[in-house]
């Protein structure tokens, strides 16, 4: 094992988290503009039961990890785990902050593309190592494997589907700014994943 590189590695994983985590805190949550996948779906369980995401996320990600692990390994687990942690410290320490950025609930265009840029580089960092930031990486990355599909594809299947659940505390026609942020969010990590790969 070559300790610097897993070092560098942990390092990228954690940068990520921590993107990930201050969009998703400072954009997402406050302006109602959601996102899919487990990310979407600790968003809908805060709103329909107020529980915070950072205890949410390791029981939502520890479900679809189990399904990843099978069709991924063990480099995907240890990411992956360290990725889970590192996002639910970094929403924690956020949650402590408070907000930092301005207030886009009045322009929801903004907060859906300024959202999905945060969550697209947060969350392509730490699938570009090999591990997920969330269940739903675990998810879009094993459909990902299976399917012989591209992970943009992958994700948007995944994010219709709590996007659609969201309608309960979203009203329909921001639902519109958060598939903006999805169908973004999606290419962005598949950008960030390939970039300087290919």
């Amino acid at each position: 094992m070559n300790i610097k590189r897993e070092m560098r590695n942990y390092l990228i994983i954690y940068i990520g988290t921590f993107i990930l985590s201050f969009g998703l805190f400072n954009i997402h949550a406050r302006c109602a503009v959601t996102e899919g996948g487990v990310l979407g779906g600790v968003l809908l369980l805060e709103n329909w039961f107020g529980w915070s995401p950072s205890v949410t996320n390791i029981v939502l990600d520890l479900s679809c990890y189990a399904v990843g692990f099978r069709f991924l390994g063990w480099d995907f687990a240890r990411y992956s785990l360290a990725a889970s942690l590192g996002f639910s410290v970094n929403y924690r320490l956020a949650e402590t902050v408070g907000y930092i950025m301005p207030d886009l609930t009045p322009y929801p265009l903004m907060a859906a593309f300024v959202g999905a840029l945060f969550v697209g580089v947060g969350v392509g960092l730490c699938v570009r190592i090999g591990g997920a930031a969330g269940g739903d990486d675990a998810l879009a990355m094993t459909i990902s494997k299976v399917m012989k599909v591209d992970i943009a594809w992958a994700y948007m299947f995944t994010d219709l589907l709590v996007l659609s659940l969201s309608l309960t505390y979203i009203p329909f026609r921001r639902i519109f700014y958060s598939l903006i942020t999805v169908t973004l969010s999606s290419q962005v990590i598949s950008f960030v994943q390939k970039f300087g790969k290919e």
